[in-house]
């Protein structure tokens, strides 16, 4: 069925557009590409580590930090790399990743960027970073456009600053501007990095954990700060010829307005925004075979999820947090968490909960403790953030399922 095109829109009639991931990448402690992290993660193996690093923070902090060696290794193939901050090179490295692994031509117009990110070079601010680059680089569009001229993109790059759902909220963005027809293309990519400004931030809430997180647990007691990129490549064309296609088919975005900080404390926000997205993906509950969570280990807003998810009647549903693995990458967090879930549906993987031992939740919930094979074919990613914003996506695998 093809599309109308009316005052520079595509208008969709009947069934809606398909939207397919195309490339992935993801950039962390645990590797510089999708392959390495899952290997890890796979294996049970974290990122998160104790840093006594005074140009880090005055004091020895738990967190999810990408070694300076690795960094410096990686961009050795960029052109001019020392022009670039070191989250502007992880984004061109991530980017740049995906590209090789798709045909399409970033310098087309039908090609767009959209960078999501919390604090983007919030660590320019530092005294130990002055003079090093414009101060206009702090502004996250005009770190964007950095991004941009990298790669010749004719078109003016879109950021997304939604606290800690920003990388979610951008796949439903660019989901939403592929399904009216305004471009073939976009390539969403988040990032942040661990810095003295988040870091005191952070600490100012008591919400730093003193060992690697346990999301869930009953002895969680509070986030690691992650830093790394993640991107997707999302497209109206089914560019890979790989068997087993995935589709993002639904997401949706809400506030509780509950407070500048602290999550709902009965999870009706993120429930309004999980059936929204089911509704969109003409999803329903019982369908769904495995969900990705937010899960940052604080006492509230792993409450909150439970609460959340009860209300959806979705406490059955197989769930995890990566933020074991990685800690909570910010702005990177639903976009490299979005990817890890989806090579849950490409290997029919439930990989394990790490740091979950004893349920810590008023809400039952079913929190994977094994990895484990399992047939999978439809999941749901949420993310939640300061400001009581919220919001999910439904991927889905192939579509339809063929064991039934």
């Amino acid at each position: 069925m093809k599309p109308g095109r009316k005052n520079g829109i595509y208008k969709i009639k009947g069934m809606k557009t398909p939207i397919y991931s195309i490339a992935d990448n993801i950039i962390t402690s645990l590797g510089f590409d999708t392959a390495s992290n899952i290997r890890q993660v796979a294996k049970g193996n974290t990122g998160v580590s104790c840093w006594d690093d005074p140009n880090i923070y005055p004091h020895p902090v738990w967190v999810s930090k990408i070694k300076k060696t690795q960094l410096h290794q990686a961009i050795q193939s960029l052109h001019n790399a020392t022009e670039y901050t070191s989250l502007e090179q992880l984004f061109i490295l991530s980017i740049r990743d995906c590209l090789q692994q798709c045909s399409i031509d970033i310098r087309q117009k039908d090609t767009l960027i959209i960078i999501a990110t919390t604090k983007g070079n919030i660590h320019l601010l530092e005294k130990k970073h002055a003079n090093k680059f414009s101060p206009k680089r702090v502004q996250l569009g005009s770190m964007a456009q950095q991004v941009q001229h990298y790669f010749g993109n004719p078109n003016t790059p879109m950021v997304v600053c939604n606290a800690c759902i920003s990388g979610v909220l951008a796949l439903d963005v660019a989901k939403q501007l592929l399904q009216q027809g305004l471009y073939q293309n976009i390539i969403v990519s988040g990032g942040d990095l661990v810095t003295e400004f988040t870091l005191a931030g952070f600490q100012s809430f008591k919400a730093m954990s003193q060992a690697p997180c346990k999301p869930y647990d009953k002895h969680r007691d509070g986030i690691n700060l992650g830093e790394g990129v993640g991107t997707i490549i999302l497209s109206r064309k089914q560019i890979s010829s790989a068997s087993s296609t995935i589709t993002i088919e639904g997401g949706a975005s809400s506030n509780d307005a509950n407070h500048i900080s602290g999550p709902s404390r009965t999870g009706d926000g993120l429930y309004l925004a999980i059936k929204k997205a089911l509704k969109e993906a003409g999803c329903s509950a019982q369908e769904l075979d495995y969900l990705s969570m937010h899960g940052t280990a604080t006492v509230y807003n792993d409450e909150m999820e439970s609460k959340a998810l009860n209300l959806a009647k979705l406490s059955k549903v197989p769930m995890n947090s990566f933020k074991g693995y990685i800690g909570h990458t910010l702005g990177a967090a639903g976009l490299i968490e979005s990817i890890l879930a989806v090579q849950s549906l490409k290997n029919n993987v439930l990989y394990a909960s790490l740091g979950y031992q004893e349920h810590g939740v008023p809400q039952p919930l079913h929190i994977i403790q094994k990895t484990q094979d399992k047939a999978l074919y439809k999941c749901l990613k949420t993310a939640s953030g300061f400001g009581g914003c919220n919001a999910a996506v439904v991927f889905v695998k192939n579509n339809t399922r063929t064991d039934s």
